[in-house]
């Protein structure tokens, strides 16, 4: 017997149920690994291209937008104990047919983002092992790679989060050493803010900053294999958005502080690294950026995999992808078509055109969610949250407002393929309620 199966999600019933048995802190760590992943090691030289030393304070800008948003989810995430997150959320304020297409844009979102992700894994691991760089090697280290993450997550979810826990130390490490050992190599004259940015420059930067401050998402939608989600998901988001702030602020300052010519480098902390740690620390660095990829792969595969599940179980994709495994408790079928789908899109599409497509869903996402927020206050039959937000509609509003600033800054053809994808999405829920209702 599982010593897992123990704790178990849902009611009293005798239903098979997801096993609760991830912590506060674990669900920590899954917000930071699913926002720190390969984005921050080449951020810093496109952020000071952009904008100089005042890079610092785009973060800080940057930051403060996306807690607006996080906020709103904070209160939301407080009223449910359910998985799947946003979509669980769309399906109480508006009904089945938007929780489908939320559902359906949040799988799109995810997937696509963890494709690019795992790409950008292989890219840093080709300059250790040269052959992984393109053809058949590539292929059988991404099958490895993916079916590896596959059975760890079949296997039960308290491996799942122990390893996330180990990743997240490993992955935080060498970003805590650059920052620990370059503070104090940092030369001030660098740091110069004589010149203002222009308008469209800080803009810009905010927004490329916006779509590196994603992934904390993944502990809403993780719900259901959480001990006490109503208290410890607001925890763990605004717990982990912060750290990771701090982080990043850390690392802008010591690129922007120690290494000439940030704005051009490909690689700027293992760049800035080398400046002050030597060859080594370029090394380290470079094993950072691996490690932490395979922090954010672990965590991503953890949410992909609920939403098809939390969809099964609301009897809009087929019961099969609901059914648990008898002994860990977790969802086999679900598990591994959404691998097999990471599998086959990564290594059949590239992966800048696929993080993109993962941002603008994500914000549509978040947008439904924002909406819901006042319509969960006003109705007496959903939970109370046990985390509310001060100044009534203020903040939900201005956090809508910066979510159709940011779609702003998209490209009309990505956009265009994210609308495809929920008119997709739509047709599908009602082809399917169609052949339900004949």
């Amino acid at each position: 017997m599982n010593p897992e199966a123990s704790t178990v999600a849902g009611s009293a019933s005798d239903t098979p149920a997801l096993l609760r048995v991830v912590g506060r802190w674990d669900m920590v760590a899954l917000v930071l690994n699913g926002i720190v992943g390969a984005g921050i090691f080449g951020l810093p030289a496109k952020v000071h291209a952009l904008v100089g030393a005042w890079g610092i304070f785009a973060i800080i800008a940057c930051a403060a937008m996306m807690a607006l948003i996080v906020f709103c989810f904070a209160e939301v995430s407080s009223r449910f104990t359910q998985t799947g997150g946003p979509y669980a959320y769309a399906g109480e304020a508006f009904g089945p047919f938007t929780a489908f297409v939320v559902g359906w844009l949040l799988w799109v979102a995810r997937v696509t983002g963890l494709c690019a992700i795992s790409a950008v894994m292989v890219e840093y691991l080709s300059l250790f092992v040269p052959a992984l760089s393109s053809g058949v090697w590539r292929g059988l280290f991404l099958v490895c790679l993916i079916g590896g993450l596959g059975v760890l997550h079949i296997r039960g979810t308290r491996g799942v989060t122990r390893f996330s826990g180990a990743i997240t130390i490993a992955k935080l490490a060498p970003l805590l050493v650059f920052v620990a050992l370059g503070l104090p190599a940092i030369d001030a004259h660098r740091l110069h803010f004589d010149v203002l940015p222009s308008r469209a420059g800080f803009s810009s930067a905010v927004l490329l900053l916006a779509f590196a401050l994603v992934g904390w998402e993944n502990a809403a939608i993780a719900a259901g294999d959480v001990r006490d989600p109503r208290r410890d998901t607001p925890f763990a988001l605004l717990t982990g958005l912060t750290l990771v702030v701090g982080l990043y602020v850390a690392i802008q300052v010591v690129c922007a502080g120690t290494l000439p010519g940030l704005a051009t480098s490909q690689r700027p902390l293992a760049d800035a690294a080398a400046q002050f740690m030597g060859p080594s620390g370029a090394a380290l660095i470079v094993a950072g950026a691996v490690i932490s990829t395979l922090g954010t792969l672990n965590a991503g595969i953890l949410t992909i995999s609920r939403v098809p599940f939390a969809m099964a179980e609301a009897k809009q994709l087929p019961r099969a992808l609901a059914r648990l495994h008898p002994e860990f408790r977790t969802p086999v079928l679900s598990i591994i078509v959404s691998c097999v789908t990471v599998l086959l899109l990564t290594l059949t599409r590239g992966h800048i055109y696929l993080l993109t497509l993962s941002t603008i869903s994500r914000l549509f996402v978040f947008a439904v969610t924002i909406v819901a927020l006042p319509v969960f206050r006003k109705r007496p039959t959903v939970a109370p949250a046990l985390f509310s937000l001060p100044g009534g509609n203020v903040i939900p509003v201005i956090a809508l407002g910066l979510i159709a600033w940011l779609l702003t800054g998209t490209s009309l053809q990505e956009t265009r393929d994210v609308v495809i994808a929920t008119v997709a999405g739509a047709v599908t829920y009602l082809a399917t309620a169609w052949r339900k209702a004949s």
